[in-house]
Parts: structure tokens; sequence; C-alpha cells
């Protein structure tokens, strides 16, 4: 086997958790995987024998593309990002879950958190992902955005308080929460205004991506309130007909799929046997990228 060959094996190992950082600092999965290849690209050119901890030498790397690349949008956006962006979901079937697998999903990273990072500076979305979600140390962080460690620890702390404000613990149980999304689809199938009610929080938030093709800018909304949003539910109670459950982001939620093409993807959050937020992306041209459920890995 060539050194290269070698080498390769090596990256391959580290693959899974370079995407998931990746995936948490950008919220797309089509730029997590170019930030891993680019992580390729430059151990290639690199000496690897001064290189003492791979792991930790390659997620480095990766945390600086994706710095770069948050930047680069932050440049490149002439107005901020829309109420109404929903970042990538990652879709798994829900029968591909056992009690066993469940502990796998308690590390997933829900949509309604991904929205809220979106909303970080570059920096801090950094901070915060690399050292609350992966335990790198602000030493190791501090290098990539070039501040100190002390103000390095500032941005993750900021950053902190916004996640923790804006994101409520969510029911950890599939179970419980397959019990809800049940509970909300018969009542959306039956037009039973009373019985959305009762399973969406009175504050709970649903928002609509729909892409910016023709129509899509009139499609993608941002509703609060239960009343509205149940109203809202009942206007697509037909798509509610079709609609399978999956895990979006290890958590339950759902899709829509008509003659072998994804429609959409909800990812929905429960808290306290309520729900609170729901996220659906329905632009077409994102959906075709997902691909159907279950071909994502």
């Amino acid at each position: 086997m060539s050194d290269t060959d070698v080498l390769a094996d090596r990256f391959e190992e580290h693959r899974e958790h370079l995407k998931a950082v990746a995936y948490r600092m950008l919220g797309s999965l089509a730029e997590a995987e170019d930030a891993v290849q680019d992580a390729w690209l430059k151990l290639g050119r690199t000496d690897t024998d001064e290189i003492r901890n791979l792991g930790g030498w390659l997620t480095t790397v990766v945390g600086r593309v994706c710095l770069d690349m948050l930047r680069s949008r932050t440049t490149r956006r002439e107005d901020p990002l829309d109420d109404t962006y929903v970042p990538d979901p990652v879709i798994t079937p829900l029968s591909r879950v056992d009690p066993e697998q469940e502990v796998l999903q308690a590390d997933s990273v829900g949509l309604a958190l991904l929205v809220v990072l979106e909303t970080l500076e570059p920096a801090e979305r950094l901070a915060f992902v690399l050292h609350d979600m992966f335990a790198v140390p602000f030493d190791d962080i501090a290098a990539i955005v070039e501040r100190t460690p002390a103000a390095t620890r500032q941005l993750a702390s900021r950053a902190r308080r916004r996640v923790k404000g804006a994101t409520p613990s969510a029911e950890p149980d599939l179970g419980r929460q397959r019990q809800v999304v049940d509970a909300f689809l018969s009542a959306a199938r039956g037009g039973d205004f009373e019985a959305l009610l009762a399973v969406l929080h009175p504050d709970v938030l649903l928002r609509t991506d729909s892409g910016a093709l023709v129509g899509g800018a009139a499609a993608s909304k941002l509703v609060r309130g239960a009343k509205p949003v149940a109203e809202q539910a009942l206007l697509f109670r037909q798509f509610a007909q079709f609609a399978e459950l999956v895990l979006v982001n290890g958590a339950v939620g759902m899709v829509n799929v008509s003659e072998g093409q994804l429609l959409s993807v909800m990812g929905i959050t429960i808290v306290d046997g309520r729900i609170t937020e729901m996220q659906i992306l329905a632009d077409p041209e994102r959906l075709a990228g997902l691909g159907m459920p279950g071909s994502q890995g």
C-alpha cells in the first residue's frame, strides 16, 4: 500500500467527524462536503511527519476553511439573511432507528439551533461550535480566529447566551416526539382546528423556506402563534395526507414525497408535549440536492 493510500485511509477515519463539524458551522450539506474536501487537499500538500494529532489538525483546518466561507458569505450578502431561511436538513428513515441507536441521535443538532447559529457572527459561531459541541480548547480556536484565548472565550460566551435564550430544551424521547407529531398529523388530516391548537404551543413558530424561484418569495413565510399556524395547517391539509414520518436532524419530523420526488421537509421542535417550532424547506432546487430520505448516509 502506497503512502498516499495510507494517508487516505487515515483521513477517512476522520471524515464523518469533519463533516459534522463543517455542517454545524455552515448549515449546508454541500458546503460541508466542500470544506472537508479542502482539508483533504491541504493535507496532501503538508508534511504529515510534522502532524502529531491528525484529528485535531484536520478539525482546525476544517474550522479555518468554514470561517473563511462564512466570512465570504457575509461579504457577498447585500441584505441580512431572510427570516424564512431554513438550513439543509439531514433526513433519516424512522424505521432505521432502534433503541440502541437513539443514543446516537442525541448528538444531532436540530434545525431550530442551526437557524440560531445563522444569526451569529462568523467568529462567534466557530468558537461556539468548536468549543461547546466538539470540546476544542480555546487556545486552538484562538489561533484560527486570530484572537487571544480570553477574547475567544468571550466569543463563545456571547454565542452561548444567544443560543440558550432562543432554543429551550427540547423533548429528547423519540417515542414521545412521535406521539405529538402523530397527533398533529391526525388533526391536520381531519381538519380539527381545536385539536391542532391543543398540540401547538401558544407562541409556536412556523418558518417556510420556498427558495427564490418563481413564486418562492411569496410562498416563503414566517408565522407565529397557535391560531395562525393552525390555520396554515388546515390550508395545506391535502399535503398532510401524503406526509411520511422520518427523522429530521435526529428528531421526529416529516417529508412530503410525490411520485418519487421530495416536495418538502419539516423539522419539528417539541417542548413539554407541544410543538414550539416547525421549519419547512420547500425550495425545489435545494431539495433536489438533498436526495430522497435515506440517501444521505
